[in-house]
């Protein structure tokens, strides 16, 4: 049976480069990176080779990449390490209401510490909204966290000008972004775009799953919140996980360089994609302002980067809504033909949830529990994408009749 991966939001299946390079560091470059001795000195130099493939995707100092386990010790460090080191500035913390849990638990964490939390809300597109970010910040307001791209509906949110409204109220103010579904879909400059620390994990970038990366800038107060043999300059001990951290700086280098043509590819493809699931009867396409707005879509020019994000969000999630159907059933008939896809967000999608992001866009809520997550990647073909569509208007009827009867 033909294969459809849709779920790469999910997980993305490594490169065959990544695989071979980490089997070959696995191999033959086993000594601890903090050993005297030759096998220890090799690995450090994978260590340092990588950190200069991480750092220069990013424009920063090698000094200022701190490796984690993934995203969500990414956020957990980000959030708790900030409060903790700036308590006594202030307890207020800003994020919002569309967050990926790493970030939305760690806050509900904090609160039970003493901490104050402001939640944004978005308008239908699922963007913050600058007023009320602005109308937010408060002199005792000590850290910001704004996901760069929202993991169900694909929402950018508008890092720079945040920030910048952010630290023309309190210089002092620590901005975080959650950049896991936006590091290696554009270029983020974290010192252009205002970014004093981000979080990143290499599975969603065709790397190892296990292992991330915090962008912390230089001088900016923060503490560990693991301790040990004092690795990574003490921010994060533990012996470091050489072959996954290489594995991520070439999936990293390998996404980067072909980064311009590989969007081009996959806004082509949401478009295409969005347009045909607006033929449906009864399927809304959520976040995509092209949805709303056919006429300005229909002139729209594909190499006009800028406009693409404007009318479609992140280039790799389409998050679509089929009424009179349950997102778990339509998962699994679509699983049956091969074609693997999320019911909204895999990070909860094993466990009965409301979508925050769904309600914060004022979805409907009779469809809150009929929406499905594609989510594209390099790989992805249009011929993946037309089976798709075939088997969806194969199948979509008949599951309505069944739960309508």
């Amino acid at each position: 049976m033909r294969e459809i991966y849709l779920d790469n939001s999910a997980t993305t299946k490594p490169f065959p480069e990544v695989i071979r390079e980490m089997s070959k560091v696995m191999e033959e470059t086993y000594g601890n990176p903090s050993s005297m001795h030759m096998l220890g000195v090799e690995s450090e130099r994978y260590l340092t080779e990588a950190t200069g493939i991480i750092s220069s995707t990013l424009k920063c100092k090698p000094s200022e990449i701190i490796y984690t386990s993934g995203g969500t010790e990414s956020d957990n460090t980000a959030l708790i390490g900030v409060a903790h080191a700036r308590r006594r500035a202030g307890k207020h913390i800003i994020t919002t209401s569309i967050e990926h849990p790493a970030i939305l638990e760690t806050c509900s964490f904090l609160e039970k510490e003493g901490f104050e939390i402001t939640y944004l809300g978005t308008d239908k597109y699922g963007r913050i909204k600058t007023d009320e970010l602005k109308n937010a910040v408060r002199p005792d307001t000590i850290l910001v966290s704004v996901m760069h791209t929202n993991n169900e509906i694909g929402a950018l949110e508008p890092i720079e000008e945040a920030s910048g409204i952010v630290k023309g109220i309190n210089p002092e103010c620590i901005f975080h972004t959650d950049a896991v579904q936006g590091y290696g879909k554009e270029t983020i400059i974290p010192k252009k775009n205002g970014i004093d620390i981000m979080s990143v994990s290499a599975h969603k970038l065709h790397g190892p799953r296990g292992i991330g990366f915090l962008y912390i800038k230089d001088k900016t107060r923060i503490d560990p919140i693991i301790y040990g043999g004092g690795q990574q300059r003490g921010m994060r001990s533990g012996t470091e996980n050489v072959a996954g951290i290489y594995g991520m700086a070439i999936a990293a280098k390998m996404t980067y360089n072909d980064l311009t043509q590989d969007r081009k590819n996959l806004y082509l493809l949401k478009r295409y994609f969005t347009e045909e699931l607006l033929k449906f009867d009864e399927v809304c396409v959520n976040g995509v302002k092209a949805a709303y707005e056919p006429d300005k879509n229909e002139n729209l020019n594909p190499d006009d980067d800028s406009m693409m994000k404007e009318m479609y969000g992140a280039p790799h999630i389409i998050s679509a809504s089929f009424a009179g159907v349950r997102s778990e059933v339509l998962l699994h008939a679509l699983e049956d033909k091969g074609i693997y896809v999320s019911a909204g967000s895999a990070c909860a999608s094993n466990r009965p949830h409301v979508s925050g992001t769904l309600m914060a866009i004022g979805l409907d809520r009779k469809l809150l529990d009929s929406t499905i997550r594609f989510s594209t990647s390099v790989h992805t073909t249009k011929e993946d994408i037309d089976y798709t569509l075939e088997v969806l208007n194969e199948i979509v009827p008949s599951l309505r009749r069944f739960t309508r009867h």
